[in-house]
């Protein structure tokens, strides 16, 4: 018979959000929710730009989940280039690129290893030209926040996690650095879920050893440092290289896995 005690660990575990608001469960895969609920009312137009987005507390009370949660997805926002902090005031919307509501990758269009394919061939076309601009136009605050970025991608690790969140602001910031507006909103609108591990990550870890998945973030790691150093040099050719190979790379992964799987 279960006690009263374990009933409620139970209930707990069963409950995302009453786990996430104690600091357990899955925090990552909730910001993304959030991410894409506050995504659609801007690229919608129920929140306009200039306007200012609900307090942390107003979406925690919305949304059920923790501060922790509603942090990561302005985090993943302003990555994004959706919104800007401005520090004692509150979250303002910037907009998305023109036509960005109009062209969306929802998540049902990720929910196979041929779908993460496809977005896979759209971000080499469209990243490997960003990285070159990148390199020509990057300013010193462009090349900080891909750092950050790098080193949060390794704290990540050191804790176990997958590192989607850092992953996808590197990404993002390659593109801001081109200096270019549509860039940026075009990666803004396939969001956190275009990294592939974001959809299918969970049931790889399951059927891989622990420290083989450690590797592989490792490598890919290690090949946005090559983007990086590329870019910080100003070598147009070797970012636009460095960003093929590792995009290519991704691609070539997920297509063994579903010839794998067939």
């Amino acid at each position: 018979m279960q006690t009263s005690g374990a009933r409620s660990r139970t209930t707990a575990r069963a409950d995302p959000r009453a786990t996430a608001a104690n600091g357990g469960g899955a925090p990552r895969t909730l910001a993304l929710r959030l991410v894409d609920t506050l995504a659609a009312r801007i690229r919608g137009g129920q929140v306009a730009a200039g306007a200012r987005l609900p307090t942390e507390a107003a979406l925690m009370a919305e949304q059920g989940v923790s501060r922790t949660v509603v942090r990561e997805a302005l985090s993943q926002l302003q990555a994004a280039g959706l919104v800007q902090t401005r520090h004692g005031i509150g979250t303002f919307v910037l907009g998305a690129a023109e036509g960005a509501a109009a062209f969306s990758i929802r998540p049902q269009q990720l929910s196979t290893l041929h779908d993460v394919v496809a977005v896979l061939e759209l971000r080499i076309a469209v990243e490997t030209e960003a990285a070159g601009l990148a390199a020509m136009r990057r300013s010193e605050r462009n090349l900080a926040v891909m750092r950050s970025a790098l080193d949060a991608f390794e704290q990540a690790l050191a804790r176990g996690e997958d590192a989607v969140a850092a992953d996808f602001r590197f990404h993002a910031e390659v593109a801001r650095a081109t200096q270019n507006s549509h860039f940026a909103g075009l990666l803004a609108t396939l969001g956190p879920r275009s990294i592939p591990r974001a959809r299918l990550g969970s049931a790889a870890r399951r059927a891989a050893a622990e420290d083989a998945q450690r590797a592989y973030l490792r490598r890919v790691n290690a090949e946005h440092e090559n983007i990086y150093d590329a870019i910080a040099r100003q070598d147009a050719d070797g970012a636009r290289a460095a960003m093929r190979i590792h995009l290519s790379n991704s691609r070539e992964r997920r297509r063994r896995e579903a010839a794998a799987a067939r």
